[in-house]
């Protein structure tokens, strides 16, 4: 047995496919060419601005308000996918019915449509005079060139991963799971808060997540249907651009690296409770 071991150990040495110190060189290069890089040169162009003009530029009310709306908006937007979303992808699985393939490629077009083409298209809807604006304007409702502007534009950006997220999870999971509870004898509310939300918790908080960081960063559909007054409708990658607009580099980067490393944590954490749950359903089963 110890000979046949010794040849097969060789072979697992020698695989047709490179190996860890190979592939993770590849990898570390890689990263640092596309993400590291460009994003050590944002810290770098902000060192180079003095301490309180560092202070002045990140901490300005215009700054403040921008960091309020694109944070809660983004947070606002990314539950309301995270609802709906789930939703979505229950009926498009659990459900079959006319257009069901046409609905079901319709939720990627978000992916594939530009930005500034959505975010056109949502305006001249959403406008006074647009298909749905006019009926939201007697009831004093006002969403093209508002905040609330803001949060459909992400909304509309950040469906698509929530649905695709959770709608493999659904996919697995056998509708006799949920057949069986209810002959247990437990309710409807029952089966989705002790079956179902479970099962789905991990990939729902993955889709939520990822919808949020897609939110953060959304520019294009954005500028569009917010109306982009300061103090008001704009959100930080728009006062960036600003900025830059104005030649103040060092101020652009300064805004830029706070927003960066407060996006970073807020993703960095969610992400950890994410594993957490993830592991709390996988030890529960």
């Amino acid at each position: 047995m110890a000979e046949l071991a010794l040849p097969l150990r060789r072979r697992r040495r020698h695989a047709v496919l490179p190996g860890l110190p190979l592939s993770l060189g590849i990898t570390v290069a890689y990263l640092g060419v596309m993400i590291l890089l460009p994003l050590a040169a944002v810290f770098l162009k902000a060192s180079g601005i003095t301490w309180e003009g560092f202070r002045s530029a990140v901490l300005s009310p215009r700054t403040l308000a921008a960091y309020k709306l694109s944070f809660g908006s983004a947070a606002v937007a990314a539950l309301v996918n995270l609802v709906f979303g789930m939703l979505l992808a229950w009926v498009l699985e659990r459900y079959r019915f006319p257009g069901r393939r046409l609905v079901d490629g319709l939720v990627d077009l978000p992916f594939a449509l530009p930005t500034a083409v959505a975010g056109i298209a949502l305006a001249s809807v959403y406008a006074e005079n647009g298909w749905i604006g006019a009926f939201l304007a007697p009831l004093g409702i006002k969403v093209a060139f508002t905040p609330l502007g803001v949060v459909v534009a992400l909304v509309f950006v950040g469906l698509p991963f929530v649905v695709r997220t959770v709608q493999p999870v659904l996919h697995d999971l056998e509708p006799e799971i949920e057949e069986a509870a209810a002959s247990l004898g437990a309710g409807r509310l029952a089966t989705i808060r002790r079956v179902l939300l479970p099962e789905l918790a991990p990939a729902a908080l993955t889709g939520f997540i990822l919808a949020f960081a897609r939110a953060l960063g959304e520019y294009g559909s954005v500028i569009f249907i917010a109306g982009n007054m300061p103090m008001k409708s704009e959100i930080t990658p728009l006062l960036i651009m600003v900025e830059l607009e104005q030649y103040d580099y060092e101020g652009a980067a300064a805004i830029a690296v706070v927003f960066l490393l407060a996006s970073f944590l807020l993703l960095l954490l969610a992400n950890s409770m994410s594993r957490r749950r993830q592991r709390a359903a996988e030890r529960g089963r």
